[in-house]
């Protein structure tokens, strides 16, 4: 079963920060808080965006871990 919850609640406004510089860089306008009024192909590409950047930052730390 899915949860929007944070596993470390005290991320939740870096998370939400993270989640507008996404959407801006992808040219989707979100408010704060309710956004239901946008479409599947803009969610997804702020998700996609998002997923982008945290997988370009793992990929950083483990090449300046070695």
């Amino acid at each position: 079963m899915a949860s929007n919850k944070n596993l470390v609640p005290e991320a939740k406004a870096a998370m939400d920060q993270f989640k507008m510089q996404a959407a801006s860089e992808v040219g989707v306008n979100l408010a704060q808080g309710y956004n239901g009024d946008i479409t599947a192909r803009q969610a997804g590409s702020v998700g996609g965006q998002m997923v982008k950047k945290m997988i370009e930052k793992y990929e950083n730390d483990i090449k300046g871990s070695k």
